[in-house]
């Protein structure tokens, strides 16, 4: 009886684009990726990340609040804040009266990861329909500037970032909106007889 070999598959190989963004990330920015396809950036040790629905993250946009780097994947939104900081949500919650509200604003900190936007710039061969992108890029060193709470004896401000109490609070804000204005749409509302 004749033996019958198999096929070898070859492993699978990593897009020239993948290698590209994890190089971006990890030699200009000096960020930690892992993983991939797709390249995964790690929170908690450059930054944490706000994470909240993209409607009420457009919203979040428009109004003048300071924020970091902004990417968006899908239906949801992403600041990036300073380290530490996801942390601090809940308890920033508490203290600005949201504990309890149901707001769809989540952070992601230590131990955490996102899919690695395109980096800046025209993406190699298109970007996927539904990839990440940023709105707003990071650059070499933006870390510094990241929203996070004023340390003690220190005003947030521009000499020392954008502020995280702000950002939350107006989050929290948009969050809110956002989630009433998908509850009332499609609903019909009462007329109103002045």
């Amino acid at each position: 009886m004749a033996a019958t070999f198999l096929p070898t598959v070859p492993p699978p190989r990593v897009a020239p684009e993948e290698d590209a963004y994890a190089a971006w990330y990890g030699r200009v920015l000096g960020w930690t990726v892992t993983g991939g396809p797709p390249v995964q950036l790690v929170t908690g040790i450059d930054f944490d990340v706000l994470e909240l629905p993209s409607d009420a993250g457009r919203a979040l946009l428009r109004r003048p609040v300071a924020t970091g780097p902004v990417a968006v994947m899908g239906r949801r939104m992403r600041f990036l804040v300073a380290p530490g900081s996801a942390e601090e949500l809940d308890g920033l919650l508490d203290w600005l009266e949201w504990g309890g509200v149901a707001l769809d604003l989540a952070a992601l900190g230590a131990g955490g990861r996102i899919t690695a936007p395109a980096p800046p710039g025209p993406p190699p061969g298109g970007s996927p329909r539904g990839a990440a992108v940023w709105l707003r890029p990071p650059e070499q060193g933006c870390e510094a500037l990241l929203p996070a709470l004023p340390g003690p004896g220190r005003a947030a401000g521009p000499a020392h970032g954008p502020d995280l109490v702000r950002l939350v609070a107006a989050a929290a804000t948009e969050c809110h909106r956002a989630r009433l204005g998908r509850r009332t749409n499609g609903v019909r509302q009462p007329l109103a007889f002045s």
